[in-house]
Formats: structure tokens, C-alpha cells, sequence
């Protein structure tokens, strides 16, 4: 069912509360299902990606109660986990999978995982290649490259890896392998990626020594339960932000949004747009939840690189949005990993953005926008992309006629009710 906004010159204006975390969401219920003893999580993201978490450690025997945003995991440890007898489903996400990935090798039992036509698009040798090195088993299409996965579990070694490309998940999946590989795991990062895993890792009283880019675990370490509370998601909240910024006359307050080092790169990006962005900090858990105040400014161009493109590859689609509002050319470059996400991020910001009447170019590891342009009603794709779906949704504000989303169901993955709370501040 396709979804039409149309506006008339709003402003945004009001307080919210976005949902929680994506990705602590997932390794809440992950290291929840690995440690011995009743796992407690608040402000738990009930989205599509997170509930597919959910239904998989089911299978595995792990007894995990919903009351609302509350959950509790009740576990005997992974040792007491039980071989699944039926596919384990990952829905549409990529998390779920590639983690799942280094949970399941150590196990003594086989397991096969499948999503949906999204995830079987979606390279997961670059997860496989190390895990093999420590003796994984795992079998699939093109020789693991993609879905279905069998796994049977294995012993697993301890290997010290440099990883090859800036991915959390390739990092969190070694990680989740390493807890039962003899002997001590060495991962060198030569590009910081986000640090979920390491976080929760210390949280559920593992020890783990980072220093200088190299993260090292020693193997045979039982987790014990924890409590964790799930601060508000930065990506989803850069949505907001964004809109909030090319919306004259706004000003949104965003309450507990996370605010880990690691994947604030969007409010670097905007801040050095020339944004008007207040930031009331506090420390929690390791992961930095704040307060946010965004109010509508006037925008310059900047060049996006490098670096920061691991603490901000999710918000890339919004980024460009607001890019067509900016005085002068923004270049995003060194993002060539856009092209392996939910779909291909890059050709698909610049088709739909370009129905609207945008300015921008895709290149081969980014793209380059010219503003300010004026936008337009267009009828707007989200190739089951919730990302894509949002971008649209914050577009529609300011196009000068209706904006049609094809299937705006799939933003539920990560934000559901996210038009209605849009809509909640005009």
C-alpha cells in the first residue's frame, strides 16, 4: 500500500523520543542469550530487523519475554542452547545474520540460517573468510558468499586478523566466535568502526583489552547477565535532525539519543554544514545517551570522507537530502560500501532524489550534490530500503507538491510510526 504526504510550508516543533538502538537492541538479546542468568533490557527497538533477532534464539531454545520496549532473557549460557529444527529466519537483517554467523560456529550442533530476497543478495564471505580461519564449517551459495548458511559448529582457534575493510559486523562476528576459541583472539581495525560489541562485551563482564586500533579477547570467558538500557538511535534520529534543519522556521528537541564517539559522525557532518545543534551529554553504560536541540539553519556544502564514513554509512541517504539544501557542492566519497547495503544506497539516493528535482551525481564510491534546488512531488521508491522510505518521507516537507512512497511499510524495520511521530511536531 503506497503512502502520500503533501505539505504547505510546515515547521517542526515539539519534543520526542526516538526508538531505541538498532544495533545494541540486537546484541542486547545476543549477549542476553549467551550469558548464564535473567538478562533485563529497556527502550528494546520493536522493529522488524530486532524482532528477527528475537525469533531466532527462540529456536534455540533461549526463553525471551516482550512487555512492551522491557524484555528478559532467561538463559542457561550458550552451552545450553539447542540444535534448531527449523530454518533460522533473519527477516531483513544483514545484524542478525553476519553475528548470528560467530555465535553459531562454536556451538556443537548444525544450524541453517535465510532472510528474505534482500539478504540473499548480500555479500557475507567477507564474515565467513576469518570465521574459516578459526575452523568454522560453514557452507552456502557461491561457496558462502551468500544465503541460505549452514553452520555446523566446530572448535574454533583464536586467530589475530586485520580486517580488510571498516565493517562493525565483520569485527562483532569474529568478536562472538572468539568467546569460545581457544586461546586469545587479536583484531587490528585500521579504520575505527562502532563499538557496540566491545561495549556490551565489558558490560556483561567479559575482559576484553583495546588499545591503538587492536582488540584482543581471550577465549573460554562466560558472560553473566546484565541489565541494559537502550538509549534512542542516532541513525534513526538523524532523520529528525535532518528534517528538522531544511524545515524553516523548527526547532525539535530529541530525548536520549545515543551518542557513542563512534557513530556521531552525522552530527560532525552537519555541524560543519553550519547547524544549529545543541548537545546536553551524559555517560550510561559506556554508550553516551544526550539530549538533542535542532533548530532550522542555513546551510553550506562539505566534503565527506575518509574516516568518517564508518560513523555516519547509515545516515548517507539522509545526508544527501540535505545536501540539496546547502549552499555549494558536497562531496561524498570512500563510501563504496552503500552499494552492498539493503539495496544499492547510492544508485538508489540519486535516482529518487533526482525525480525531485535534485542536483546529484552517483561516482563509484559516493556522490556529488549541488544546492540549494528546489524539490518536487514525485512518486518515490524505497526498494524495501527503510532508510530510502525515510529519506522520502523528510523530502515530502519540503517538495512543492505530493510525494508518494511506494512502500512505506518497510521503514517499520527500524522506526516504525516514523511519519506519525513526523507529523506529531508540525
Amino acid at each position: 500500500m503506497t503512502l502520500t504526504l503533501t505539505y504547505s510550508n510546515p515547521s517542526l516543533k515539539g519534543t520526542i523520543q526516538v526508538p531505541g538502538d538498532k544495533s545494541i537492541s540486537h546484541r542486547a538479546i545476543m549477549f542476553g542469550s549467551v550469558a548464564k542468568g535473567t538478562t533485563t533490557v529497556e527502550g528494546f527497538l520493536l522493529g522488524d530487523d530486532c524482532l528477527s533477532t528475537i525469533s531466532c534464539f527462540r529456536k534455540l531454545g533461549v526463553e525471551i519475554n516482550l512487555d512492551g520496549d522491557k524484555v528478559t532473557i532467561v538463559s542457561g549460557g550458550e552451552a545450553q542452547w539447542q540444535e534448531p529444527s527449523e530454518v533460522l529466519d533473519t527477516g531483513n537483517s544483514g545484524t542478525t545474520t553476519r553475528l548470528m554467523l560467530g555465535l553459531l560456529a562454536g556451538t556443537g550442533f548444525h544450524s541453517v540460517m535465510a532472510g528474505d530476497a534482500s539478504i540473499a543478495k548480500r555479500p557475507m564471505k567477507r564474515i565467513i573468510n576469518p570465521l574459516r580461519l578459526m575452523g568454522a564449517d560453514i557452507r552456502g551459495r557461491q561457496d558462502g558468499q551468500f544465503t541460505p548458511l549452514a553452520v555446523q559448529g566446530t572448535r574454533l582457534q583464536a586467530i589475530d586478523y586485520t580486517l580488510p575493510v571498516a565493517s562493525a559486523q565483520v569485527k562483532s562476528a569474529i568478536l562472538l566466535a572468539a568467546l569460545k576459541a581457544e586461546g586469545t583472539t587479536v583484531i587490528k581495525e585500521p579504520v575505527p568502526t562502532r563499538d557496540h560489541t566491545e561495549i556490551m562485551l565489558e558490560h556483561f563482564g567479559a575482559s576484553i583489552k583495546r588499545h591503538d586500533g587492536t582488540i584482543e579477547l581471550q577465549g573460554g570467558q562466560q558472560l553473566a547477565a546484565a541489565h541494559v538500557s537502550v538509549p534512542g538511535d542516532i541513525s534513526s534520529a538523524a532523520f529528525m535532525i535532518g528534517a528538522a534543519l531544511i524545515t524553516k522556521g523548527s526547532e525539535v528537541k530529541l530525548a536520549n539519543v545515543g551518542c557513542n564517539p563512534t557513530r556521531t559522525g552525522i552530527l560532525d557532518v552537519v555541524k560543519a554544514m553550519g547547524a544549529d545543534v545543541g548537545i546536553d551529554l551524559r555517560e550510561e553504560t559506556g554508550e553516551m545517551p544526550a539530549d538533542l536541540v535542532i533548530r532550522s539553519s542555513s546551510l553550506t556544502a562539505t566534503e565527506i570522507g575518509g574516516s568518517l564514513i564508518p560513523r555516519l554509512i547509515d545516515e548517507i541517504p539522509l545526508i544527501a537530502l540535505v545536501a540539496t539544501q546547502a549552499k555549494g557542492q558536497t562531496v561524498i566519497k570512500d563510501a563504496e560500501e552503500l552499494r552492498v547495503k539493503e539495496t544499492d544506497r547510492i544508485a538508489a539516493v540519486v535516482a529518487e532524489l533526482s525525480k525531485m528535482g535534485a542536483d546529484i551525481t552517483a561516482t563509484e564510491d559516493g556522490m556529488i550534490i549541488n544546492g540549494p534546488t528546489p524539490l518536487r512531488g514525485a512518486d518515490m521508491m524505497t526498494y524495501g530500503d527503510h532508510r530510502l522510505g525515510m529519506m522520502a518521507a523528510v523530502a515530502a516537507l519540503i517538495a512543492d507538491g505530493p510525494v508518494t512512497i511506494d512502500d512505506p511499510d518497510c521503514i517499520s524495520v527500524s522506526f516504525p510510526n516514523f511519519v506519525e511521530e513526523m507529523n506529531s511536531l508540525i
